[in-house]
């Protein structure tokens, strides 16, 4: 990484003129420095560029005229930075922007001068020195003055400096103790944590907050205790012993096996506020990129750390497994802040710009094609508007300006040229199972992308063919397939499957609530296999994205649903509140009520009226007596029926999630009615019933919303052209706006099957066990037992393919067998194609071997045999006899090695010599691990493991002496090569010219 070095500035020709004077730059840097910039030095710059200008619209907007100033509220002021680069780089246009170059630049430093002065560590009383949040804006701030330093006074520099030495001199302070004014904000010394909340982001604020003084003041007689402190918080930010022990690579003098945090889950995914948070896995390079732009502007060495992170490769392959079409990550596990497209962007521009990561580059690039017509939707002019939170809007802003400097420095050692989509898709596919504590279960194939999600509060089946996430509805309290996140989960059965062990990749989730079983398998063709046994009313629920966003596939503003009945196109609906007028056959009752079914998924139901009123006569709810499920303080039932329009009830926080809420009117005495009005705010039921009774006790629905566009009971639905989902059940599939329900009705058992592409025949076939439900989708078998007890059987499989385990052949296709254990669900890829008559048995051992056997008769049988992907065999069956078929060209997948695929130790960085440890378990005999002197590697087996024996391979050469370690925490090894274990290590005594590993396989 010697490029990192170069002390090169990428400031205006002022500011380099002012870095001069002040001795940080050296001559050859300034040279290099002052050389015109002609424009945006590549087209995702270029946007950011557009971006920025148009966004200073509404920066603008927030600018106190009387104050002369941007506002410190939410930091707005952070703006400044954004501005500073818009004032020291061509092409400004007022037009755009909405405001004169000059006014802004009044505007911008005013604002500097005074938040210089009211800093608390320049003896002001407004901001700063505090950790929390404080510094991230600082580093902001401290940034945009550089940009302009020639045009800041001398006591406002002055004041810069002093917040830019002095915050790092307080945090140096603290050592690895809580900062007093920040809360209850913590990293926890240097343990770090990971259950429900990560330190990841706590140890980057820490880092981040003396990033900017040794980039600035490298001179500062204190610069050495400063480097020390942030070279222990940033190496321990992705803390895992397991994995930081098998390490012992220097990093910037210290070795990573000294690092003591735990920051990550053992199957390396961040966790934040109780569930898995992309922002915050994200955050590792979020922050870096703040910190790495302070350096590279001021031409000061990029710390080593900030190009070697430990397990920070290991958390990117997490990343790329969630990445959406968009190269934002998907986000099925929190509550808001998705599609918060401004705080996306700096951390692939820090990974692609400065690591020169290819990968991140090409989803660089995807997020920034789609930030324009995002951008262009309301509210106009922000890029962070889906979180409802205007506060993200000066972050974004300011980070946006840092990914544009960080291409600009780019620049001048020349372009990261991004990898294709097919490279991005291929490089990026696979599927793991992060564990019950996460609760996540994914997979991401070339078409689609998949979860089972456990996490409680967040439990879903999520599909988004195409990685596409504007089409369906995929965060938070959003249910999918299941029809509410709240149901509890009872048990979880995981299953997963890897190219390397079994030749595909593929996921199977079965998941037991109180009331029944419902099972969810992904294949690597992107289609996915839903079985319930009904355990829940309007299952199999869908709701999809609609909106005009011109630029954004998909988003044109309505989308189609086919059914055999016919088709609708939904337009798309207006935000915000709703009144729904709803009538019905004249009945007679005293008790009415909204019951709901669906709540809006965040703030669950709030209505400002309830109307009630037999044809134009007066609102009769006005005499009555309101309650309710729960209420809100201030928000209580009365307020629904007061006859005033800024009162509202609305349910209690804790009931937001729950489905059935309800707000009921006693009239006081029977009354003949026949319509409702419902006036809700916000928070509007997406599906709710209407219901009267004559006691209160017995209730009987007189009307329903919303109405359903389309109803089939013929089982196939498109949704656009980008979904096709074929159903088998008894209720019918309905469609209501663009909510789509594949189960409307009563709880039942049902299957649907659901590719990216248009809908199928159905591939489910009855097998002979009842808990059992088995399709054969796009060629592979699924079977799920549903039920909590072990079960056999067979099922009728049409065609001549055949599966692992054994199968006779029919009429009209085979006769499968199978043993499920209780909970099982289980993927069965094609490994042979059969011609032969009725009655031929055969047994499938591997992808490589099936041994056929001919029925009774006089003379023996000619039959075709083919492996998949290979070439066609015929065999010779004498009657009665087994023949063993042996393909010896194909790999005989399932693979039995324990090792093959798994994550190995030491990650990058790699020590000196060594090459990854990955190479002995990826099945590819030209590739080994070189263990460098004296190596040692480990394998992650994923769980503790009955090992019966470890193999070691080697390549032609002399052979190191080597020694097998077990542990089964990572953390303690002894020497064993069978026993109880997790981790598998392989300690050498190797020296140059030694042979390499290729292979080390676990038998179990």
């Amino acid at each position: 990484m010697a490029e990192l070095n170069r002390r090169t500035a990428l400031l205006s020709a002022g500011g380099v003129a002012a870095l001069l004077a002040s001795g940080l730059l050296p001559g050859t840097a300034a040279a290099a420095a002052e050389k015109t910039l002609s424009g945006p030095p590549d087209p995702v710059a270029a946007t950011y560029l557009r971006v920025l200008l148009r966004h200073t619209r509404w920066a603008e907007q927030q600018f106190d005229a009387k104050a002369g100033i941007y506002p410190a509220k939410d930091f707005t002021f952070a703006v400044v930075l954004g501005n500073a680069l818009l004032l020291t780089r061509d092409g400004y246009d007022a037009a755009v922007a909405g405001v004169e170059k000059d006014q802004l630049k009044a505007h911008t430093l005013a604002t500097i001068k005074h938040f210089a002065a009211s800093n608390l560590l320049t003896g002001g009383t407004e901001w700063g020195r505090k950790l929390f949040f404080d510094t991230t804006f600082q580093s902001y701030f401290v940034l945009a003055a550089r940009l302009l330093w020639t045009d800041l006074d001398d006591a406002t520099k002055q004041n810069v400096e002093r917040i830019t030495t002095e915050q790092a001199a307080y945090t140096t302070a603290l050592g690895t103790n809580d900062d007093p004014t920040s809360g209850s904000w913590t990293p926890n010394g240097l343990k770090g944590g990971f259950q429900g909340d990560t330190k990841l982001e706590e140890m980057g604020v820490y880092a981040q907050s003396l990033a900017p003084a040794l980039a600035w003041a490298p001179g500062d007689a204190r610069a050495k205790d400063w480097r020390e402190a942030f070279g222990t918080w940033s190496r321990n930010e992705g803390g895992l012993p397991a994995a930081d022990l098998a390490n012992p690579r220097l990093v910037d003098g210290h070795p990573v096996n000294a690092n003591t945090a735990t920051n990550l889950y053992d199957t390396f995914l961040v966790e934040n506020h109780g569930s898995f948070g992309p922002h915050y896995q994200e955050e590792l390079w979020r922050t870096s990129g703040r910190n790495a732009m302070h350096f590279l502007a001021a031409g000061t060495p990029l710390p080593e750390v900030l190009t070697a992170q430990p397990n920070g490769e290991l958390l990117w392959r997490t990343m790329l497994l969630m990445t959406s079409d968009a190269g934002e990550p998907l986000m099925p596990m929190i509550a808001d802040r998705e599609h918060l497209y401004g705080r996306d962007v700096i951390p692939l521009a820090f990974r692609a710009q400065v690591l020169g990561d290819r990968h991140a580059a090409y989803a660089e690039a995807q997020l920034a094609a789609r930030l324009e017509p995002y951008q262009a939707y309301a509210p106009a002019d922000r890029i962070t508007k889906f979180s409802g939170e205007p506060k993200y809007e000066p972050e974004a802003r300011a980070e946006l300006a840092i990914s544009y400097l960080l291409h600009e420095w780019r620049a001048q050692r020349g372009p990261v040229n991004p990898v294709n989509k097919q490279e991005f898709d291929a490089h990026a596919a696979g599927a793991a199972d992060f564990g019950a504590g996460p609760g996540l279960l994914a997979h991401r194939s070339p078409t689609a992308w998949a979860a089972t999600v456990t996490k409680p509060g967040f439990v879903k089946f999520a599909w988004q063919p195409h990685h596409d996430d504007w089409l369906f509805v995929l965060g938070g309290a959003n249910p999918m397939l299941l029809p509410a996140t709240n149901i509890a989960v009872k048990e979880r059965h995981a299953t997963t499957y890897a190219r390397v062990r079994d030749g595909f990749d593929g996921t199977v989730g079965v998941l037991r609530f109180d009331t029944g079983y419902a099972a969810f398998a992904t294949l690597p063709t992107g289609a996915a296999v839903y079985a319930s046994t009904g355990v829940a009313e309007g299952e199999g629920v869908l709701n999809v994205h609609n909106l005009a966003m011109p630029g954004v596939p998909g988003l044109d503003g309505d989308r189609t649903y086919t059914v055999a009945e016919g088709t609708v196109t939904s337009k798309a609906p207006t935000a915000g509140a709703r009144t729904d007028d709803l009538t019905f056959a004249p009945v007679t009752a005293r008790h009415v009520r909204m019951l709901g079914i669906q709540p809006d998924p965040q703030y669950g139901y709030s209505l400002w009226a309830f109307e009630i009123r037999d044809g134009d006569g007066p609102d009769l709810a006005r005499t009555g007596t309101a309650s309710a499920s729960s209420a809100s303080a201030g928000k209580e039932a009365k307020y629904a029926n007061d006859g005033d329009a800024t009162t509202r009830w609305a349910v209690s926080t804790s009931d937001r999630p729950r489905a059935d809420s309800w707000l009921a009117v006693d009239l006081g005495a029977p009354q003949a009615i026949d319509r409702v009005r419902l006036s809700w705010e916000a928070a509007a039921g997406r599906k709710y019933r209407v219901e009267t009774s004559p006691d209160g006790v017995t209730w009987t629905p007189v009307a329903g919303y919303p109405t359903p566009a389309l109803s089939s009971t013929k089982g196939r639905l498109d949704i656009d052209g980008r979904a096709g989902i074929t159903v088998t059940g008894p209720n019918p599939l309905t469609v209501t706006g663009d909510h789509v329900t594949l189960s409307d009705g009563p709880p039942a058992p049902f299957v649907a099957e659901l590719r990216p592409g248009p809908a199928q025949a159905s591939g489910r076939v009855t097998t002979s066990a009842a808990a059992v439900e088995a399709t054969v989708t796009d060629g592979f078998l699924v079977l799920l037992n549903l039920a909590g007890a072990a079960a056999s059987g067979t099922v009728p499989l049409p065609g001549n393919r055949l599966y692992r385990g054994e199968q006779t052949v029919t009429r009209t296709g085979t006769q499968f067998s199978f043993a499920l254990a209780a909970a099982e669900g289980r993927i069965e890829p094609p490994r042979f194609t059969l011609k032969a008559p009725a009655g031929v048995k055969a047994v499938v051992r591997d992808a490589s071997r099936v041994d056929l056997t001919a029925p009774a008769g006089l003379l023996p049988l000619l039959v075709t045999v083919t492996p998949a992907g290979g070439r066609a065999r015929t065999v010779l069956l004498p009657p009665r006899r087994t023949v063993p078929v042996v393909f010896g060209d194909v790999r005989p997948y399932p693979l039995a090695d324990r090792a093959l695929g798994r994550t190995t130790f030491p990650a990058e960085p790699l020590p000196p010599g060594m090459s990854s440890p990955a190479a002995a378990v990826d099945d590819d005999p030209a590739t080994a691990w070189r263990p460098g002197p004296d190596g040692r590697m480990v394998v992650d087996l994923g769980a503790v493991t009955a090992v019966s024996a470890v193999e070691l391979a080697w390549t032609h050469g002399r052979a190191p002496a080597a020694t097998v370690e077990l542990s089964v925490d990572g953390v303690t090894y002894a020497t064993a090569k069978s026993g109880q274990a997790r981790y598998v290590a392989v300690r050498t005594h190797w020296r140059a010219g030694d042979a390499s590993l290729s292979r080390i396989s676990v038998r179990t």
